[in-house]
């Protein structure tokens, strides 16, 4: 009598609708049809890939509740493995990097239009009760949003080139202007704003709007990702035609480094609470969250397709968004 299918492992153990993750295990029953049966969440997932002791599934829709989530094969559960699976925390959104927390909890999202689009709302905020509300409009094209030291919210124009600075009331202020197309922010803990601009330059802004070159990059096909660490090195992506592209370490000192080529087509950036540098790929196929460690190979550590975006709120909390969609993700172990 054949042993009965058991699961051992589940990588990734995070997703999205949509996402892929593989089930690890033994005695899966590949050799007569129909393959293996997956249910996760009680919803029939599809299998893309089976084998005796792996199975690569695709997350299902209609699991809205999100969190932890019970994953069977052929009517058996996993021995203690269950999959936590983010829910759509706002839609309707036109996302082309990351979102972002300010330090009472709210996340803002875009909806960034297409070249020169003129849109009622610019800007939503997304308060910590998922209650969500139109918070600026009138920005064209708005594109990457930083927190300041000051506790503003400051966006990039691409389309004017041309950094904002936010009142609590939404209005907008120019800050720091002629910045090539300008797309990713990050800020030092001294107030010193950096831009990326996706034809090849990442700018040094002052504190009084004045902006230097820092360093040249190849151009991007869609825009720079930027993110700052802790010990204040920069970390910027910029998609191109490239098989392969770089996620570049830029020194304190403006020096460019090369920190990794593992990604086809790596886009938003983010610090995790616990300093690591996580990196979205949007490659099809390979799609999701990785932690990239200073060495050795990227992690997966949340599957979904067509993702451009990370954020982690003050509690490690994180939010994934696709172009149209922001997910929460309950699960403070990222």
């Amino acid at each position: 009598m054949a042993s009965p299918s058991r699961i051992t492992s589940i990588a990734p153990r995070r997703a999205i609708e949509g996402g892929r993750v593989t089930l690890y295990g033994e005695s899966f029953d590949i050799d007569h049809a129909p393959a293996p049966s997956v249910l996760i969440g009680g919803v029939p997932a599809r299998v893309v890939f089976a084998g005796p002791d792996r199975l690569v599934v695709e997350v299902p829709s209609g699991l809205s509740d999100g969190g932890p989530t019970r994953v069977q094969v052929d009517g058996m559960s996993a021995d203690n493995q269950a999959i936590q699976i983010a829910f759509p925390l706002a839609t309707g959104l036109h996302q082309v990097d990351s979102p972002v927390f300010d330090r009472a909890g709210n996340l803002y999202v875009t909806y960034s239009g297409t070249r020169g689009q003129q849109v009622p709302v610019s800007i939503f905020r997304v308060r910590p009760n998922g209650t969500r509300e139109t918070f600026s409009s009138g920005i064209v094209n708005p594109t990457s949003m930083a927190v300041g030291p000051d506790d503003h919210l400051y966006v990039s124009s691409r389309f004017e080139g041309t950094v904002y600075r936010l009142s609590d009331e939404g209005a907008a202020e120019a800050y720091a202007t002629d910045l090539g197309v300008a797309c990713g922010l990050a800020f030092a803990p001294d107030g010193t704003l950096f831009v990326g601009d996706r034809t090849g330059t990442v700018f040094k802004v002052d504190q009084a709007g004045h902006a230097l070159a820092f360093a040249m990059l190849p151009s991007s096909v869609a825009a720079f990702h930027l993110a700052l660490a802790r010990d204040g090195s920069l970390f910027v992506t910029g998609p191109t035609l490239s098989t392969y592209d770089t996620v570049y370490h830029i020194t304190p000192e403006g020096k460019t480094l090369e920190l990794s080529q593992a990604f086809g087509r790596p886009q938003g950036l983010a610090i995790g609470p616990d300093g690591s540098l996580f990196v979205v790929e949007a490659l099809a196929g390979a799609s999701g969250v990785y932690r990239l460690p200073a060495a050795g190979t990227p992690e997966l550590v949340l599957s979904g397709p067509g993702l451009v975006g990370v954020a982690f709120d003050k509690h490690g909390g994180m939010v994934v968004c696709s172009n149209d969609t922001a997910y929460r993700l309950w699960d403070h172990s990222s």
